[in-house]
């Protein structure tokens, strides 16, 4: 099987123009936990997780870090750090280092690829353009549909 036979199409995408709270809306309302980030042309520029939202400041959850710490770390940790957990725009929280694949990825390849980053998804890419995505869940209905006698449901991520 590859990536073709499995990934959830159509894919929902963010912007990173796009606010923070759309983000979360999309996230909820599709009952999903990550979204491909791509510029205008389509191409993939990050991706924006449920994990990119653990440390906020609206949530009072943001990273506190001793003074002695913050000392040694020096002004460009805290300063990032502040970003991450006050950000309004997705650009400024996503993740840029994004694994992906291409639609003839073999799933033993995928799942070494994402066993190996530790991500939950990658997205399926055509021409550096953002066709699919992959994730656990689509894993486990390839699963489901192999072992014969349980039917797969409807796929979310």
């Amino acid at each position: 099987m590859r990536a073709a036979d499995i990934m959830t199409v159509p894919v929902h995408t963010l912007h990173s123009e796009d606010t923070v709270a759309h983000a979360v809306q999309q996230m909820l309302q599709r009952h999903i936990s990550g979204l491909p980030v791509v510029d205008k042309a389509g191409s993939l520029v990050g991706m924006v997780t449920e994990g990119d939202f653990l440390r906020r400041g609206e949530t009072g959850t943001e990273k506190q870090r001793p003074r002695w710490l913050q000392f040694l770390l020096g002004p460009g940790r805290s300063a990032e750090s502040y970003t991450q957990s006050h950000a309004r725009m997705v650009g400024e929280i996503m993740s840029t280092d994004v694994a992906s694949v291409t639609e003839g990825t073999q799933l033993a390849d995928i799942v070494a690829l994402m066993d190996k980053r530790r991500v939950k998804r990658v997205p399926v890419l055509r021409d550096g353009k953002v066709v699919g995505i992959v994730s656990r869940a689509n894993l486990l209905h390839a699963l489901a549909g192999a072992l014969g006698d349980i039917r797969p449901t409807s796929q979310s991520d």
